[in-house]
């Protein structure tokens, strides 16, 4: 028969495990700390969207704040969600899925503005069988592969056939203007006959002169100081552009517009034209000379006083002075500084010559214009 336990033997066996295991926990290593979670950043809200050319065009602000304040280190990496739309316009939003993502590093390389553009391919052959089809888009953002953003507004866009890019545009400087003029589109980009009435839209930017030789090989080697923006409207296939300015490098793109649900939608750019608008023009050739012999300051000598019509050129930066003493003949510069002032006079004539005098007038760029009527006058000997 077995005996009873004490008291003191029923309360070990309850309470020691106990106590050991208190005494196991409270003695063993602390665990690394865990790292601090990687941020989400804030949800895109003002998510648009335009057709143009073969292309979806998202508009949006890229965010620079996480969900909880805090201010993002790194750019967000981008993803663009793709779906269908239903027939009252209402996105389906188990059809959207993750078409493109664009990585953080190439964000930030192109990034000038806070607002970003992303452009996602449209099949000519899709917009061609289904005119008016509408898809749904949505973007979201992360700097973590683990943790996303939410998803942004939805928008749905209706797609319709554009005008077949230009592939032909041609350039001309003149005094006065840009001329542009470029081949009319036949077709659209799906390879259809064009059958509504096509305008066309001028846009225009201007880059670093440097980039120039490379930006005609390839745009995405251009420096950009202005990025393009829309010029002007035409009818035609020409553009006169009166509002450049000399020394600049411009880029122009003309895009077509066509007619679809009452709104015009824009076709992909042209070829792009880069040019430099060097001013090559000289001003006119001054006119009106008008030369007197007069008295020197002293006995004997002799002076010319010389004055003509002013130029009306606006760049005009001064006159030139030549003299000859063979008609037909430019001769010598006289006036080695430019007259900022349509007269002068010459001091350094001799009694008994016979001199003929032109003026020319030169504008900012250093351009020289052809010289003025030749102007004869004689010197005459003094009174004995």
């Amino acid at each position: 028969m077995r005996a009873n336990k004490s008291v003191r033997q029923r309360f070990a066996d309850c309470y020691l495990p106990l106590t050991a295991a208190l005494f196991s926990f409270g003695c063993g290593a602390p665990g690394e700390p865990a790292p601090p979670a990687p941020p989400i950043p804030s949800t895109v809200t003002d998510l648009t969207a335009l057709q143009r050319g073969d292309s979806a065009v998202l508009t949006f602000t890229l965010p620079r704040k996480s969900t909880t304040g805090d201010r993002l280190t790194d750019t967000p990496a981008i993803e663009v969600l793709r779906g269908t739309a239903r027939e009252d316009g209402t996105p389906d939003a188990k059809s959207l899925r993750v078409v493109e993502t664009i990585p953080g590093e190439l964000v930030a390389k192109d990034l000038k503005e806070e607002r970003v553009e992303v452009t996602d391919p449209i099949s000519p052959e899709d917009a061609k069988a289904h005119p008016g089809m509408r898809a749904a888009y949505e973007v979201r953002t992360r700097v973590s592969k683990k943790r996303v953003s939410a998803n942004s507004n939805v928008v749905v866009l209706r797609l319709y056939p554009v005008a077949e890019r230009i592939t032909t545009l041609q350039t001309r400087v003149t005094e006065t203007s840009i001329e542009l003029s470029w081949a009319a589109p036949e077709k659209t980009s799906g390879g259809e006959a064009l059958t509504s009435p096509v305008a066309y839209r001028v846009y225009r930017g201007e880059i670093d002169p440097a980039s120039a030789v490379a930006a005609t090989k390839d745009m995405a080697d251009a420096k950009w100081r202005v990025k393009p923006i829309l010029l002007g409207l035409a009818d035609g296939t020409s553009y006169r552009d009166s509002g450049f300015e000399f020394g600049k490098t411009y880029v122009y793109l003309i895009r077509s517009a066509v007619s679809a649900a009452d709104k015009a939608v824009e076709s992909s750019d042209s070829v792009p034209a880069v040019v430099t608008s060097l001013d090559t023009f000289p001003p006119a050739a001054p006119t009106g000379l008008v030369v007197a012999a007069l008295s020197g300051a002293t006995g004997g000598s002799a002076q010319v006083d010389l004055s003509w019509s002013i130029n009306n050129e606006t760049d005009l930066a001064g006159y030139r002075v030549y003299r000859s003493e063979q008609e037909s003949t430019k001769g010598a510069l006289i006036t080695p500084e430019l007259l900022l002032t349509p007269a002068v006079r010459d001091n350094s004539v001799q009694p008994g010559h016979r001199y003929w005098y032109s003026v020319t007038a030169v504008d900012r760029a250093g351009n020289e214009s052809a010289a003025s009527q030749q102007v004869a006058v004689e010197i005459a000997q003094p009174s004995p």
